[in-house]
């Protein structure tokens, strides 16, 4: 018999089947019933910015050459790169230290596989983006899940990491995170990064939604640690998710290596892609309107899912999910996510891809769809209730 590699064993991100299931919805209602209104997946509602897209068409109308870049993308992006951080968190930070990556999706195995050894035990808060997890097990790295819930906004404290015994490896932070739209408040990024310092615990921070945060300031972990990894992309404050661009921030002991790896596994990230994502940068007022659209949907649905029988909701501090609590509705949240699908063609995300325990009793909301969109969903559930 053949065999299978652990890799194959890895579990789905569910998510992808409620989209299947809501695709499937669409495909086979009449031309006059209600649209299915998409509240499961985290894809902006918008595309690329405008500026950003003319710059990428302008490169291929005069026939620029789209071939290879170096592993670590284009010095000009990197150099662009470098000047935000400067811009948004007055962090000087060499573009030697940059990598440009397949999106987040790419920069996760490269990290994980240069900062850990098959068997390293990575520590990371529950609720969680279900990929650490899996891409975790994939490579044979042990995961260390540490339950979190509303008195720490879902999020990882050095209280809970003290308690740890023995130490792990690595820790995974997300600020704001998935699904949890929570955040880790600089003062706590800064105490978390310092702690990981201090007790040789490699820090990753994902910082994919920076950008999109409302009412509390963002913070890199780079700021306040030498060894911690930055993992962020063009996908969602960028609005690029198909464009598949992401880059990390590394320590001066990783780049060799993490470049090494790249040049193995991707060879570079898409030429146009890079272009696209240089441009982006010059196209923050569009981006900002994205932000505040958003921050409406965002606004309108912490005051009518309440009413609409969602009464227990993650503080929604930053990216565009709200987590909530349905354990006085349902224990199964799986067949509650499919039947209000069904029953009134709003499509939600189930817990149990975020919390392996948990999960059961929570759904995610993701509010970065069309703003009439969100308002009529939340109609919809007023009514279902």
């Amino acid at each position: 018999m053949l065999k299978i590699g652990t890799g194959a064993s890895a579990p789905p991100f569910m998510v992808m089947d409620v989209i299947s299931a809501a695709n499937a919805l669409a495909a086979s209602q009449p031309p006059d019933a209600p649209r299915v209104l998409r509240m499961e997946v985290g894809q902006p509602g918008t595309g690329a910015p405008a500026g950003a897209v003319a710059a990428g068409m302008a490169a291929m109308g005069r026939g620029d050459p789209m071939g290879y870049t170096e592993a670590f993308g284009r010095r000009s992006l990197r150099e662009r790169l470098s000047a935000h951080y400067a811009d948004w968190y007055g962090f000087d930070l060499k573009p030697d230290r940059l990598a440009v990556t397949l999106g987040a999706s790419g920069a996760f195995p490269l990290a994980f596989l240069a900062a850990f050894n098959p068997g390293d035990r990575v520590a990371l808060a529950s609720p969680f983006y279900p990929p650490y997890v899996n891409i975790l097990v994939a490579l044979g790295m042990v995961p260390v899940v540490i339950e979190a819930g509303p008195e720490t906004r879902f999020q990882p404290s050095v209280a809970a990491l003290e308690r740890l015994d023995p130490r792990p490896d690595g820790l995974i932070v997300a600020s704001p995170c998935n699904p949890a739209g929570t955040m880790l408040h600089p003062d706590e990024l800064a105490a978390i990064a310092i702690w990981c310092h201090a007790n040789g615990v490699r820090l990753i921070s994902d910082e994919i939604y920076h950008g999109l945060h409302y009412d509390s300031p963002i913070a890199t972990a780079a700021s306040h640690s030498p060894s911690a990894i930055v993992v962020n992309s063009f996908s969602k404050y960028f609005s690029m998710t198909g464009w598949r661009i992401g880059w990390l921030v590394l320590p001066e002991d990783l780049i060799r290596p993490v470049e090494c790896l790249a040049q193995n596994f991707f060879i570079s990230a898409p030429h146009v892609s890079q272009v696209v994502a240089e441009a982006a940068f010059d196209c923050h007022p569009e981006l900002r309107e994205n932000v505040s659209r958003y921050r409406r949907s965002r606004d309108h649905l912490l005051q009518a899912l309440p009413a609409a029988g969602f009464s227990r909701l993650s503080p929604s501090e930053g990216a565009f999910y709200l987590y909530a609590d349905i354990s006085d509705r349902s224990n199964d949240s799986v067949a509650f996510c499919a039947r209000m699908l069904a029953e009134t063609g709003v499509a939600v995300s189930s817990g149990v891809d975020f919390d392996r325990t948990r999960g059961n009793r929570f759904v995610r909301f993701s509010y970065c769809g069309p703003e009439a969109d969100m308002a009529e969903a939340a109609q919809r559930l007023l009514n279902w209730k």
